[in-house]
């Protein structure tokens, strides 16, 4: 019972930091005009749903998705580990999510729309963006992990 609310809290968190990147990839790209945001919502790459032309509020429902998706597998990943240290916990959300970003910045070649592969600022604001959702997700995720570690032991 406790992970499936664990698993409920891991969905809100998700959207709370899916947010978060979504605004700061927003902001970047209208301060900047690097196109980060356009890429965070790109999906020109994917058989059927390129076929659509999505509205910007569809394409910022499907990326939450995601990272209600990859919050659920992070937080079922570090409940079965049993980890109850913040910090290496913090570190596992920031590593995967940069690994995450780093995996998925090339699908920037697939679009004339997005940043050019080659363009390191793109990079470097597409990479701190993940840095930042992986800490904002993970810290949240630490705080329901932790106190249910501490109610288990009691």
């Amino acid at each position: 019972m406790k992970l499936k609310k664990g698993l409920l809290n891991a969905s809100l968190d998700g959207i709370i930091s899916g947010i978060l990147l979504t605004i700061f990839f927003k902001s970047v790209e209208y301060l900047t005009t690097y196109k980060v945001y356009t890429l965070l919502l790109n999906v020109d790459y994917i058989p059927f749903l390129n076929q659509y032309k999505l509205t910007e509020i569809v394409e910022v429902i499907l990326h939450l998705i995601v990272s209600v998706a990859l919050s659920m597998c992070l937080y079922i990943l570090v409940h079965y580990m049993k980890m109850t240290s913040q910090r290496k916990i913090i570190l596992i959300y920031i590593f995967v999510c940069f690994i995450f970003g780093i995996l998925i910045f090339p699908t920037t070649a697939l679009s004339t729309r997005t940043p050019s592969i080659t363009s390191i600022p793109s990079l470097t604001y597409w990479l701190a963006g993940h840095l930042l959702y992986g800490y904002t997700l993970g810290f949240s995720i630490t705080r329901r992990l932790i106190a249910l570690f501490s109610s288990n032991q009691k």
